[in-house]
């Protein structure tokens, strides 16, 4: 699978854990809700409820108190009560609309509330406005008010619709306990799935980051580990790569650039080594014909010099340079070559005995004094670049020094990470149209004709330098010497 179908796939999968937990809480506020509405109703029933008890004895004490007194004010409450109490029946009917068990409780008090209304509430009401108009309708009336109220009938009525409603509100108070208790289930129950869709939601998210991580850091780090192989010219290595993923197909362009890298490598030894055979045999097989030309002239100077005019023998001296000059330009075509082809291993050196060693094979000049600093740095470093480098620069300001009483100084500076080595001179100087063109091979300011003046020397020592990621550059102007600048690694002997 490609990584990013795992990576999407993984987030997907949380995203729905979460929305999943978001639903869940939101089922769970919808519970509550209810839950509420139902409490906020339950509230409402058992209000009533007390209402309608708190009416009915309002209505008795309004019949009792009419009946004793014939006043109309008690009349009056006991209407207002009625009244009132029918809005409570029908309001409680719609409430208790989905209760059986309290709809049919209401409908026993709605019929005891009737019968008592019916059976004695106002025939004494009629009897008792009646009783004023005659002795026969006061007899009536006393004889009714004994056969209703006297008896306990009327107080068994009366106890019976207060069970009745003591049931209905029992019964209401069980259903609120009973939602509570279910509310509460419910909130634990959302409570312990919520928490175990996150904790699971955070586990499978990390699961699948420290998965992906995992596998692209590994890829990564077998990436890294190869291409620091071939950085150290190990190009024979490979990398797994068998997968269909990204890092996949990037390890499988690796295998196959290190394999085209190996291929080209090996073809570039077998050029360079050819080059290198080819540059040996070129300047071997151009010598001996030089020496064969040489020895000739040689031999005709030594048979016929008394017979060969003045102009003769200067040709002939000319042509006896021209073979050195051959030869040292062959000489240098082979160290040039060769330079940065052969490792050397790295050796403690002195740099000031190092210049002293060179002082010693340095072309002979009279007047020329060589300056070199005492406190010069010891370095781990390999010795022969160092001294063909120094070498020739020591060679060069030597060589092409003009004053009788000339000084060449070799001293240092230390830098953040490297050195950098002065060669400087008060020789002839060089123009600044020249200074880069000095350091390109067969490239010379002097007469051509001279023998010393091949145009290599430099050139191989900008080819040591540039091998190493060095740097050489040149302070110089006609008639005020020269000040030849390189850079070397700090790598210090103490």
């Amino acid at each position: 699978m490609k990584i990013s179908y795992a990576i999407l796939f993984g987030f997907l999968m949380i995203l729905l854990l979460f929305a999943a937990t978001t639903y869940i809480n939101y089922k769970q506020s919808e519970k509550i809700n209810e839950n509420h509405e139902l409490l906020a109703r339950s509230s409402v029933i058992l209000k009533q409820s007390n209402r309608f008890q708190r009416n009915v004895l309002n209505m008795v004490s309004g019949l009792r108190g009419y009946l004793l007194t014939n006043e109309a004010f008690f009349i009056q409450s006991y209407d207002s009560a009625m009244i009132e109490n029918d809005e409570i029946l029908n309001e409680l009917s719609m409430l208790i609309a989905d209760s059986v068990q309290q709809k049919n409780l209401l409908e026993d008090i709605l019929e005891l509330n009737e019968y008592w209304i019916n059976e004695f509430a106002l025939p004494l009401i009629e009897a008792r406005r009646n009783a004023s108009l005659s002795d026969s309708s006061m007899a009536a009336f006393n004889k009714l008010y004994r056969a209703k109220l006297v008896t306990g009938l009327e107080k068994d009525i009366n106890r019976s619709l207060q069970k009745k409603f003591k049931e209905f509100s029992n019964h209401e108070y069980a259903v609120r306990e009973q939602q509570k208790v279910a509310l509460s289930k419910f909130i634990q129950q959302t409570k312990n799935i919520s928490f175990s869709l996150m904790a699971f939601s955070f586990v499978a998210g990390m699961g699948i980051a420290i998965f992906i991580a995992s596998y692209i850091s590994s890829g990564i780090v077998k990436m890294v580990q190869m291409a620091e192989s071939i950085s150290k010219g190990e190009y024979g290595v490979y990398m797994k790569a068998d997968g269909k993923d990204e890092l996949s197909k990037l390890g499988r362009s690796l295998n196959n650039m290190a394999k085209i890298l190996a291929e080209n490598i090996s073809l570039l030894k077998r050029k360079n080594e050819e080059l290198d055979q080819f540059a040996y045999i070129v300047s071997h097989d151009l010598k001996a014909p030089l020496r064969g030309i040489d020895n000739v002239i040689t031999w005709i100077q030594e048979d016929h010099l008394p017979e060969l005019s003045p102009k003769v023998v200067e040709y002939l001296e000319v042509i006896k340079g021209r073979i050195v000059r051959a030869e040292n330009l062959l000489n240098g075509i082979l160290s040039y070559s060769r330079v940065g082809r052969e490792l050397q291993p790295n050796e403690v050196v002195d740099v000031k005995d190092l210049i002293e060693e060179i002082h010693g094979y340095l072309p002979k000049k009279t007047g020329i004094t060589l300056h070199v600093e005492e406190n010069m740095p010891r370095l781990f470093t390999e010795k022969l670049p160092l001294l063909q480098v120094f070498t020739n620069l020591l060679v060069n300001a030597y060589r092409y020094h003009d004053k009788p009483d000339g000084y060449v100084k070799v001293y240092h500076k230390t830098l953040a990470g490297y050195y950098e080595f002065y060669v400087e001179d008060n020789g002839p100087g060089i123009s600044k149209d020249y200074h880069k063109k000095i350091f390109v091979i067969f490239q010379t300011l002097e007469n051509r004709d001279a023998f010393e003046s091949t145009g290599v020397g430099l050139a191989i020592v900008k080819k040591i330098l540039d091998d190493r990621k060095l740097s050489i550059r040149l302070i110089s102007e006609p008639g005020r010497g020269s000040v030849f600048i390189f850079t070397w690694p700090l790598n210090e002997i103490v």
